[in-house]
């Protein structure tokens, strides 16, 4: 294992660049692919380019609220003593490690936003208590548990296709969630994922004798201090002032006002989408923050976690719109669908998506793009529309491993380099990428 892991480690340190660069790069590729395969003019490829770079705009404010008001959760006094009791029982390196993944595993299985923060969170709390842990192993650690969000409570997919008047609600109808994240197989990979990834990450730690590169307990704190002129904010607590911005009773009277907008709209029959999602989340932070002034300053650190993701995400909406364009899309998913059969379209299906979720990593996007193709081979072939629409989502949450653009939050609050951790990340997908592929191939049988 530990041959393996310096192997690719050192592959990432040599020739991974920053995840901007490599942004530009795939952007370059993309438009040369077009053009190259699918004949387009360069003119269109760039007019393509152009008119979808800002498309996605909406989306990627939705991406920003729900990694900003994730990381207000995972930083609520309440969560934080729980992952301090956590801590307290640790103390090695190897369960550390095991640790970190499983918070980041469980929180990712609740939500995504919140998975990706708690799990760094959680990470950070364990390399300053325990000593010897390598930390970019831990960082890793914690960012492959978002994997598990593909099959967990937000997967993007499995809960557009059992919402009433989805895009194609025509073409392959309503898929309940009981066929889907909450189907006996994809129970059990949710398992086998949280017990095997866990373990996978621990056996990688350095053994004694190896390098390892620990936290420097001196820079956390640096990193940890509050920006110049936050407590100044607190003021005069005799004034009217103050004591608004540290009310906990309007924290209290607009937190409930949220949660019973949550209830009622739940309670006529309403979906669960992203809006919802964020406006739960938002309101449940408020609440657990308990003062409108401490959830400002929680909001004002969340804010830093997202820089990446709003300078990149538009350059992957441009990406998206050359290969909706010029046909790219279809191009590659035919490749795989010719070769499928009903019993091996989910297979294939999986495998198309992991390539495809490269130019387009976005759940709601990505399935915008393969949906279409895999619903109508789907059909064609007489395959399962619930197993084929889970293999384009599992496909998604395996390429995330290794797609740059989502561990950007983690890099944020952990101040590493993408080359540092992505090392680890890769062995961690070949094990994700096992354990998905088997779930393919066995499902259609069961």
């Amino acid at each position: 294992m530990s041959k393996i892991t310096a192997f690719f480690t050192e592959l990432m340190r040599k020739y991974l660049p920053d995840p901007f660069v490599f942004a530009i790069m795939l952007t370059l590729l993309t438009m040369v692919l077009a053009f190259a395969v699918e004949s387009r003019p360069v003119n269109l490829v760039v007019e393509d380019w152009g008119k979808g770079f800002w498309s996605l705009l909406g989306f990627t404010t939705q991406m920003a609220v729900i990694l900003v008001m994730g990381y207000v959760l995972a930083a609520a006094p309440v969560v934080n003593r729980f992952l301090n009791k956590i801590a307290n029982h640790v103390h090695t390196p190897r369960q550390a490690i095991i640790v970190a993944t499983i918070v980041g595993c469980v929180g990712s299985y609740l939500n995504w936003g919140f998975g990706l923060v708690i799990g760094g969170i959680m990470a950070r709390k364990l390399a300053l208590k325990v000593k010897g842990v390598h930390y970019p192993l831990i960082i890793a650690s914690a960012y492959t548990g978002f994997t598990m969000y593909s099959l967990g409570f937000s997967a993007t997919i499995p809960v557009l296709i059992s919402t009433k008047g989805h895009a194609f609600e025509s073409s392959m109808g309503l898929i309940p969630l009981t066929q889907t994240i909450f189907s006996a197989p994809i129970l059990i990979t949710s398992l086998v994922v949280l017990i095997a990834l866990p373990l996978l990450n621990a056996a990688m730690h350095p053994k004694q004798g190896e390098k390892v590169v620990e936290l420097d307990p001196v820079v956390a704190a640096q990193d940890s201090k509050p920006a110049a002129g936050a407590g100044e904010l607190l003021g005069d607590e005799k004034t009217l002032a103050s004591r608004l911005n540290n009310s906990r009773v309007l924290s209290l009277l607009i937190g409930l006002c949220g949660m019973g907008y949550v209830g009622l709209h739940f309670y006529k029959g309403g979906n669960l989408d992203l809006n919802m999602i964020n406006f739960f989340i938002l309101f449940l932070g408020v609440l657990l923050l308990k003062t409108p002034l401490q959830y400002v300053e929680k909001v004002n650190e969340g804010v830093k976690t997202i820089g990446g993701i709003i300078l990149q995400f538009p350059f992957y909406a441009g990406i998206m719109a050359i290969m909706h364009g010029s046909g790219l899309v279809e191009s590659i998913a035919h490749v795989f669908v010719n070769i499928s059969s009903a019993d091996t379209l989910p297979l294939w299906g999986l495998v198309s998506s992991f390539v495809i979720n490269f130019f387009a990593p976005s759940g709601g996007g990505h399935w915008v793009l393969q949906g279409p193709f895999m619903i109508d081979a789907a059909v064609k072939l007489g395959a399962s529309q619930a197993q084929t629409a889970m293999s384009v989502m599992l496909g998604n949450g395996w390429n995330d491993l290794v797609q740059p653009f989502w561990i950007l939050p983690a890099l944020a609050l952990s101040k590493l380099k993408l080359k540092d951790i992505m090392g680890y990340t890769v062995v961690s997908m070949l094990l994700v990428g096992a354990i998905y592929a088997s779930t393919m191939l066995i499902w259609p049988h069961l």
